[in-house]
């Protein structure tokens, strides 16, 4: 009757070679670079995630946020520049 049994998996007793022995976590897991910063990862619920990124939100990085302006004025003017837009009509 070896129709009905499904086979069973084979099991190996395979240890990681780089793998500290200290125990600090699981190998096997997959951890982004920036996971133990951030608020919103983790077993919370959707609220609390949504509550955090809004806090996050409010409260931006000054220096960051001037430099994306920074960055996309220019990204503006090469653009104007590419196209040949008349930059003369905004001066008198």
């Amino acid at each position: 009757m070896g129709l009905l049994k499904l086979r069973k998996n084979k099991k190996f007793s395979y240890t990681p070679r780089y793998f500290d022995d200290k125990g600090e976590g699981n190998p096997f897991e997959i951890k982004h670079k920036f996971d133990e910063h951030r608020k919103t990862i983790g077993n919370n619920g959707f609220k609390t995630k949504l509550n955090n990124a809004l806090e996050d939100y409010k409260n931006p990085d000054k220096k960051a946020n001037k430099r994306v302006l920074i960055i996309v004025a220019i990204l503006i003017l090469v653009f104007l520049f590419i196209i040949d837009f008349d930059l003369s009509i905004f001066f008198s």
